[in-house]
């Protein structure tokens, strides 16, 4: 099979290595799909005021009632295990769970008020400092 060469930048100033591709290959290592946003959000289980831990079930009802009426095409949670320095300078260490939202880039403008209010409400449902947000584009293909 044929290939195409590609100069690959090494890291080095000035430096780069060719690399045989072959030419079927080209094409399949392109990125596919439409312009979206990921948003992932961290929330963390303990109290800072010392009540019961944010149990799954808890936070899964929390997800039904807030979450899932702005992003009912789909979401993820994974469980997580995390740490951050709190408003003390203490270094908190918690179970917490991460919420990934993924959403075409043209409605993201609509999309970061309802985010907000996301935060918002887990915060003074249960007491937290902060929920931690993340935004990053990217491309998805469904």
């Amino acid at each position: 099979m044929p290939a195409a060469v590609t100069e690959v930048p090494t890291g080095a100033v000035g430096a780069t290595a060719v690399t045989e591709v072959p030419t079927g290959a080209v094409g399949a290592t392109a990125a596919a799909g439409s312009a979206y946003v990921e948003t992932r959000l961290f929330f963390g289980t303990e109290r800072p005021d010392g009540g019961p831990d944010v149990t799954d079930e808890q936070f899964m009802a929390f997800v039904d009632r807030r979450v899932t009426p702005g992003f009912p095409d789909g979401l993820t949670v994974q469980d997580g295990r995390g740490q951050w320095r709190d408003a003390n300078g203490t270094i908190e260490k918690e179970r917490s769970y991460e919420l990934t939202l993924l959403y075409p880039a043209s409605q993201a403008r609509a999309r970061g008020p309802l985010i907000e209010r996301i935060r918002e409400a887990y915060r003074a449902a249960y007491g937290q400092e902060s929920v931690a947000r993340l935004d990053e584009p990217t491309l998805a293909d469904f």
